[in-house]
Formats: structure tokens, C-alpha cells, sequence
């Protein structure tokens, strides 16, 4: 029997392509659903970013379908003949059903297998995080009950901030009331959030890439002591603007790692293709 699976979501973006343990992880996937003339596939396979409208009116409505509880019972139960045990990391609980659906799925499989189900209440960069501290310390032999408390344990420890131009997707997501979304969208400026406990938090608006610029520059001069950061592009891209933040993260954090990672389909699913975002990862407690 292997050691213990890491097993994870579609939305997990990662740091870098190879990490301890990477070869423990499995990812559950996300279907994406669009109101456009192909047929969806599993993992969004037919889909582009560059598919994604600026905004999600004209009855776009996208959507992020996570695997069914009766999904999960089966993909456990198949995870299960194969590792002792399996540590499930999923997308915040707020922007997905797929922490519920996988929750009741553990619960159907109890006694059969061993399936811990966790919140990371972040997504993107901030799950790939955690999924990477998961798997190297399964690669290492940890037990799930050590992995599971070194990564609530670092779920604190994962700041970010979003600025969403496509308000209309988070309406679509159920997350902002209509009229907001369709008045913010007609403005034209830069809404900013950050992810609190989970939750979409709005802070500001701002009225140009400069300013949103600056802001992403404001935000990493917050912390003292942060091991990596990372930035989400839009599509299409900011390269001015990434490369602005690269410089200034260089000089600021000269020891701290840096990565620059394209939206992925399934974040500007949920979030629209013009969101972009900053991930500040504060090093571990000693």
C-alpha cells in the first residue's frame, strides 16, 4: 500500500512544476460549464481563457460544477485501494460546493477509508501552497494527523488580494448582488478584494493599472518575512505591471521566491478572465 495521497482540485495552481511528494498528488476535477455553443468537457478541456468575455451578461452564466458527493464516494473508494490514507485540500468552502460534496462523501466511505477533508480557504496559488507543504511532508513520512495540522496550520499564514474588473462573474458565482455587479462593470475602475477566512472581502476601487500597480506594491511592503510571492495574470496579460511588481518584490524580499502563473480556466470561471491577483506567503512558525 503507498503512503499517503494528497489529493486536491482544478483550481490548484502550483509554484513550481516538480516538488517533494508531487508524485502523490491527484487532482479532483472541476467542470467548467459556459452557455456557448461546445459542449463542455471534464477539466475543461475545450475551453480557453481567451474563450471568456470580459463580462458574464448577455447570458454567458459560467459556472464551476464540482464532482457530485456520489463522485467523490466513488473516487475515494478507488483512491482507497491504492494509499493508506487520503488528505483532501479543496478550494475555499465559499466560492465552491466542493468541500460540502467531499465532507458527505467521507462521511458515506467511513470505515472503508480514512479520508481527512479540509477547507483551504484560499484557491489558486494560495491551494497549490498547501498542497505542496502536504505532499513533501507525506513524501517525508509524516502521519495525516501531522499533516493536517501543519497545513491548518499555514492556512493563516496565505494573504491575498484579487482585483475583479468582470463583477458579472462573481454574480454569476452567486456572489455579489446583480445590480452591483452590472453598475461596477459600466464604471470602469478596478475593484480590489481580498480573501478573509475564506470569504471575498471587498477593500477599494482603483481607477487605473497605475494605481492598481501601486497597490500591489503596498500590499507586499505589509509583511517583513515572506517566503514566496506570487502573481496571477489576467488574459490578456500585464506585462508591464508583472514587471514592475517582479522588480519591486526583488528588491524588497532579494531572498524571497517569486513566480508569475497565468489565470487558469477555471479561476476566471469563477472570477472572470480579467482577474488579476497577488499572493503574499509568509514563512513558516519556527
Amino acid at each position: 500500500m503507498n503512503p499517503v495521497c494528497i489529493l486536491t482540485d482544478s483550481t490548484a495552481q502550483f509554484t513550481k512544476p516538480l516538488f517533494p511528494g508531487n508524485d502523490l498528488v491527484r487532482i479532483a476535477p472541476l467542470m467548467v460549464s459556459l452557455n456557448l455553443p461546445i459542449e463542455p468537457a471534464e477539466n475543461g478541456n475545450q475551453w480557453k481563457v481567451s474563450s471568456l468575455p470580459a463580462s458574464a451578461r448577455k447570458g454567458l452564466e459560467p459556472r464551476l460544477i464540482p464532482p457530485s458527493t456520489e463522485e467523490f464516494v466513488e473516487l475515494f473508494l478507488h483512491l482507497g485501494q491504492i494509499y493508506s490514507e487520503i488528505v483532501a485540500i479543496f478550494l475555499s468552502s465559499s466560492l465552491s460546493q466542493t468541500v460540502a460534496n467531499a465532507r458527505q462523501a467521507s462521511e458515506a466511505v467511513r470505515g472503508q477509508v480514512n479520508v481527512q477533508v479540509i477547507d483551504s480557504q484560499t484557491t489558486s496559488i494560495g491551494l497549490g501552497v498547501l498542497v505542496e507543504t502536504a505532499a513533501g511532508a507525506a513524501a517525508a513520512g509524516a502521519s495525516v494527523a501531522d499533516i493536517e495540522c501543519l497545513v491548518r496550520g499555514a492556512i493563516p499564514h496565505i494573504y491575498t488580494v484579487f482585483s475583479i474588473p468582470g463583477l458579472t462573474y462573481l454574480q454569476q458565482a452567486g456572489l455579489l448582488d446583480a445590480g452591483q455587479a452590472l453598475v461596477g462593470e459600466m464604471l470602469g475602475l478596478y475593484p480590489l478584494y481580498t480573501m478573509e477566512e475564506g470569504r471575498l472581502t471587498p477593500l477599494e476601487k482603483v481607477r487605473n493599472l497605475r494605481h492598481l500597480q501601486d497597490y500591489f506594491q503596498e500590499f507586499v511592503d505589509e509583511f517583513d518575512d515572506l517566503s514566496h510571492i506570487a502573481f496571477i495574470q489576467c488574459s490578456p496579460s500585464l506585462g508591464h505591471e508583472a514587471h514592475a511588481l517582479r522588480e519591486h518584490a526583488g528588491d524588497c524580499f532579494p531572498e524571497t521566491s517569486f513566480s508569475e502563473h497565468p489565470i487558469s480556466l477555471w479561476l476566471a470561471t469563477l472570477l472572470g478572465p480579467r482577474t488579476v491577483g497577488v499572493f503574499a506567503i509568509e514563512k513558516p512558525e519556527a
